[in-house]
């Protein structure tokens, strides 16, 4: 097997093409797409002009490319010892001197491109951005694990807002929804993954409490931003709202029944429910509504 250090599959040459396949495959494309998405979609909600939301999506965007490179550079080493397969670093397809270089890099494009949107929106984009960084580098193996998803998840609708003209901060139902779904997120992120994890030695807050405790947790947080969401703007909740509440109680619910058998269904419920809160989010107001 290939070290971390080789950038070779299979004893042939890395070209440029492979290489930037194996770049793209160790951002860990899922969770990147999936947050540069929301963080355009917030832009859109929120009513920044086209132009400022541009920006903003690729600060996001730029802070998700960093902390994915950190995430499998820092990772390499355990994942060739546990013969871990998928990951372009681990299976020799790019070294991790590289992968270190592209993080660095895009975590350098990524200040000026915070900053640009305003100074007290770029310090909350960076900071968040900071605390993945610290995950990836020591709290994942810590009791404190789940403090930078809480801290990166509150501050995407805050970093939206506070580059508006008027730089206000969202509602503070919205900052706690978000932060309890970054809990919810890495709950359900770690939970298929426990028993390996302990194997390794990565003992972060979900790995200690065990996969049975995690997926009775799993869906207090989901469902409590549910309800932020559907409660905390003001007026009557309206239909809508109050049957997202009930559907991601029943969600959460009966993935936690089905968990039991299928830890995969505990996941697939999480999601559920994260998308019914994100729905929540993007169409309940809140963003830009807070003290400025």
């Amino acid at each position: 097997m290939a070290t971390p250090e080789h950038s070779t599959t299979g004893g042939s040459p890395a070209t440029p093409a492979r290489r930037a396949a194996a770049l793209a495959g160790a951002c860990h494309p899922g969770p990147l797409v999936v947050v540069t998405a929301l963080t355009a979609a917030l832009t859109v909600s929120a009513g920044q002009e086209p132009g400022r939301g541009l920006l903003t999506t690729g600060a996001v965007l730029a802070g998700q490319l960093s902390i994915g490179w950190c995430n499998d550079a820092v990772d390499a080493r355990r994942d060739v010892a546990t013969g871990r397969r998928g990951k372009p670093v681990a299976d020799g397809a790019i070294g991790t001197g590289q992968v270190w270089t592209a993080a660095c890099t895009a975590l350098a494009l990524c200040v000026p491109l915070s900053f640009a949107c305003g100074r007290s929106a770029g310090a909350v984009h960076l900071t968040a951005v900071a605390a993945a960084w610290a995950y990836d580098l020591r709290l994942k193996a810590t009791r404190w694990s789940w403090a930078p998803y809480a801290v990166a998840f509150a501050a995407l609708p805050a970093f939206v807002t506070l580059g508006l003209p008027d730089r206000s901060w969202p509602a503070w139902w919205v900052v706690a929804a978000g932060g309890l779904l970054g809990v919810g997120a890495h709950l359900g992120n770690v939970l298929p993954d426990i028993r390996g994890d302990l194997a390794t030695g990565v003992r972060g807050w979900p790995q200690r409490l065990g996969p049975d405790r995690v997926r009775l947790l799993l869906p207090v947080p989901l469902v409590t931003a549910s309800a932020l969401l559907a409660l905390g703007p003001p007026g009557p909740p309206g239909v809508r709202r109050l049957a997202a509440l009930a559907g991601a109680g029943l969600i959460a619910g009966a993935g936690t029944v089905l968990g039991r058998r299928r830890e995969r269904a505990a996941f697939a419920a999480a999601v559920a429910v994260a998308a019914l809160d994100v729905a929540l989010l993007l169409g309940g107001g809140g963003l830009g509504t807070g003290a400025s």
